[in-house]
């Protein structure tokens, strides 16, 4: 931190700092400006100056701690397209080699004539000042190198850590008047003068021109000449030079753009007083023969309305809504992701500095033309003014990269406290770390977790469960990480027409029946199905500091508690997990981590460490990544039939919670995996009889009702044109299961048959014909097969009672009958089929 404005020395008054003043003037006049620096407090006491103390110059700081300027970040799309701007200080520092020559000129022209001829100091300059000051008045004298000085200690202010500490600093930095005014030029003087004697001519006009404010929000020559006249700082011509460097004097006074709620009059007087300071340092460009007399003419003619060609400043992420619509809240969580990782610093606050002055270039994953797609149809599924006020989000993965395409919502972004209806800084694709929402209940999207638990412990899709059921006792469930579970029979019910049946796994899925799947979970272990999905990414999206008093544990970032309830997604995570999780399904098993930024490059081109996806291909075995595919690719014709197929392979499921409080669809394809929510953004509030986007929801809403239609008009218009390839194929072990004896069951009564194949793990179906056979009448005659896999459906065929006709022997026969025992069947009448 360079050294305070304050001396070390003690206080001196007003006439002990003029009386010094003056001394460094004189012996600088005669002497020259080294020799003043030298002697200047030998001359004080050789003169008499009552009570100076030679440590009053001894003690001001000669060496200044130069440090790397704040510059403004840029956030792009994943095209180069900018997003927005993040600047404590809107800068872009260039070497001078890229001002335009006419630019230097120009401020040197105004500022500091002498530039080249000074070592630093102006004295005859500092000493008119000074009387002028003495008489009441005040004079600038700084010369660019001392101005320089001058920016590097109100730099160092900004730098402090409290705002108390800030404000004295700044204070220190521009007193003008009494013996702190004059202590400050002295310090500026002896620094300037040692500076002098380090630093080339060249150098010193470069840093200044590159520290200087040019502008209310402007900083360097090259930000102001972006801003004013949209081009570089070595394209500026005369006019332009003219302009920004009559600006650096009263940033506030000379700025040309006013800002946006000036009043027409108000633009009018600023463009005239912009013309005035403009005109004064024309005047002095020719005086010192960089422009000629023609040029001055014609500049003083021009208008400086007629030469601003004005890029307006973009900063934080309500711009970025004007570049890419709806990506407001894809370019606030970028922020949020350079917040809380600790690739971009140890703490928050350091890493927010280096977003706010670092100079970063941070390139994202955004597709613009993904994201447009998403705006559009997430607000056409429900407008931002749709009176129900229900909210929706879409957001977009890419599997095999955990690349974030597209992120959006029906509601406009925006960071101001005062916010008009249909706008929010919350991010409800986002966790709460991520974006301020807490997550939404997932509901049967949460099923393929017991899915995946299901197929891991060897089972098969067309495994037969028991759906009967609506009811169970906690004891019947087993949580091996959090031991017995207790409590009253847990309830629930069936949605979207799931019928409570015996059924097969894939039909459960099919159509998301609550009854089998709960089945499922008595015969696994919960905490490997929570376990599963957070190993996916997928866990709860509350504030992690925060308590869940459901079973002690944290709100965020941990996985689901091991309740049957969960098993029907009954606690909160965010669209962009549920993505996510599904992309590793699309990618045949590789599991990605989310991310936003594939690179950032700081002010000087080096390229920064950025969080990467850590992709682990086998995250999930790629036999039941296939099986999973398979099985929610039936959702077309199961519980999103009335939405019908998109024209390409895709696998999804639907999702709905108990009350229809939130409704969802995530679904994918090999290219791309996206979750549609629905609901109220502030609470489980049921959107049962609510009229939405005109429609009005006597039951329901569904997943098929608004979620998936708005995934199926994304999804066809961004992989339109697009090469999409199928899933791998399933294996037979994961739809079928291993095959298995059937216990055979020829002769025995339909209802002791049907106990014994069910008992085995079988399905039954009886055939409505009879055969003729040796066995009693009512008894099994036939059996569809003696080995299958388990779960497969068996079908009996009944006896009539009769006996079987003889048959006349061919030739060669001995046409003996078939009775029990007397044939290789077993005793059926014909061989064995199978259908499972």
């Amino acid at each position: 931190m360079p050294t305070s404005a304050r001396a070390r020395g003690r206080r001196i008054s007003a006439v002990q700092a003029l009386a010094l003043l003056l001394s460094f003037c004189l012996v600088a006049t005669i002497g020259g400006v080294l020799a003043a620096g030298l002697v200047l407090p030998g001359v004080a006491v050789a003169n008499g100056i009552t009570g100076m103390s030679v440590t009053a110059f001894d003690d001001l700081p000669s060496e200044l701690e130069q440090r790397p300027l704040p510059e403004k970040s840029e956030i792009l799309a994943a095209d180069g397209t900018l997003l927005a701007t993040f600047y404590d200080q809107n800068r872009i520092v260039v070497p001078l080699a890229e001002i335009a020559p006419i630019m230097q000129q120009a401020v040197i022209a105004v500022e500091d004539r002498r530039f080249y001829e000074h070592s630093g100091v102006d004295p005859a300059g500092m000493l008119r000042a000074a009387v002028a000051q003495a008489a009441g008045d005040t004079q600038g004298a700084s010369t660019l190198t001392q101005q320089y000085v001058k920016n590097v200690f109100l730099d160092a202010a900004e730098r402090a850590e409290t705002d108390e500490e800030k404000a004295r600093l700044r204070a220190e930095a521009k007193v003008s008047k009494g013996p702190e005014g004059i202590a400050r030029k002295l310090r500026e003087a002896k620094i300037a003068i040692t500076l002098e004697k380090t630093m080339s001519k060249e150098e010193i006009l470069e840093k200044y021109l590159n520290i200087a404010a040019f502008g209310a929000s402007v900083y360097g020559v090259e930000s102001a000449a972006r801003y004013f006249f949209s081009k570089s700082a070595k394209d500026l011509n005369y006019l332009e030079a003219a302009t920004i460097a009559g600006i650096t004097q009263s940033p506030s006074a000379w700025d040309p753009v006013g800002p946006a709620d000036e009043t027409p009059e108000q633009d009018t007087e600023r463009y005239a007083d912009s013309k005035k300071r403009r005109d004064k340092v024309l005047g002095d460009m020719h005086r010192d023969g960089y422009i000629t007399a023609e040029e001055l003419a014609a500049g003083l003619a021009t208008p400086v309305e007629a030469t601003l060609i004005v890029s307006p400043l973009r900063q934080g992420c309500m711009s970025a809504n004007d570049t890419v619509p709806g990506s407001g809240f894809f370019c606030d969580y970028v922020t949020k992701v350079i917040a809380n990782d600790p690739a971009f610093g140890e703490t928050s606050q350091a890493r927010l500095n280096l977003l706010y002055k670092g100079g970063l270039t941070i390139t994202t994953t955004l597709q613009p033309g993904e994201q447009a797609v998403a705006d559009a149809e997430v607000k056409n599924g429900i407008p931002i003014d749709d009176p129900s006020g229900v909210a929706s989000a879409i957001v977009s993965v890419k599997p095999g990269t955990g690349e974030i395409t597209a992120m959006a919502q029906n509601r406009n972004y925006s960071a101001l406290l005062v916010q008009n209806p249909g706008e929010t800084s919350v991010n409800f694709s986002t966790s709460y770390r991520y974006g301020g929402s807490g997550g939404f209940s997932p509901g049967s999207t949460f099923k393929v977790f017991t899915l995946l638990e299901w197929l891991k412990q060897g089972n098969a899709l067309q495994s037969s469960v028991n759906g009967t059921r609506l009811q169970y006792n906690m004891n019947e469930f087993t949580a091996g990480c959090v031991g017995r579970l207790t409590g009253p029979p847990y309830k629930f019910g069936n949605s979207e027409g799931g019928r409570a049946i015996q059924q097969s796994v894939l039909d459960a899925t099919k159509n998301s029946v609550n009854s089998a799947f709960v089945n499922m979970a008595t015969q696994l272990d919960l905490c490997n199905i929570m376990n599963g999905a957070a190993a996916l990414g997928v866990t709860k999206a509350g504030n992690p500091a925060a308590n869940d008093p459901t079973l002690n544990t944290p709100a965020g970032d941990v996985p689901f508690d091991p309740l049957p309830g969960n098993v029907l997604g009954s606690q909160s995570t965010s669209p962009l997990q549920m993505a996510n999780a599904y992309a590793t399904f699309a990618s045949n098993g590789t599991y990605c981590k989310p991310i936003a930024i594939t690179s950032v490059v700081d002010a000087t081109g080096t390229a920064l460490p950025v969080p990467t996806a850590d992709c682990q291909a086998g995250a999930v075995d790629a036999r039941y990544a296939s099986a999973l595919n398979y099985a929610l690719s039936n959702v077309w014709t199961g519980t999103a039939s009335r939405v019908g197929a998109p024209p390409f392979p895709a696998a999804g499921k639907t999702g709905t919670t108990s009350d229809n409080e939130y409704n969802w669809f995530v679904g994918y394809t090999p290219l791309r995996a996206t979750a549609v929510w629905v609901g109220f953004s502030d609470g489980m509030r049921s959107m049962n009889r609510q009229t939405i986007n005109g429609t009005f929801y006597r039951s329901g809403p569904y997943g098929s009702s608004i979620a998936a239609p708005t995934w199926k008009r994304y999804m066809e218009q961004i992989l339109a044109g697009a090469e999409n390839p199928g899933f791998a194929a399933a294996a037979d072990r994961e739809i079928n299961g291993e095959r298995v004896g059937v216990p055979s069951v020829l002769g025995r009564s339909e209802q002791d048959a049907r106990a014994t194949l069910e008992g085995a793990g079988f399905r039954v179906s009886v055939s409505g014909a009879q055969v003729q056979s040796p066995y009693p009448a009512g008894t099994v005659a036939e059996q569809s097969a003696t080995s299958a896999t388990r779960g497969a459906s068996i079908t009996l065929t009944l006896s009539s009672g009769q006996p079987p006709q003889p048959q006349q022997p061919g030739p060669g026969q001995g046409g003996f009958p078939v009775g029990p025992g007397n044939n290789n069947g077993g005793g059926q009448v014909q061989p064995p089929r199978n259908n499972g």
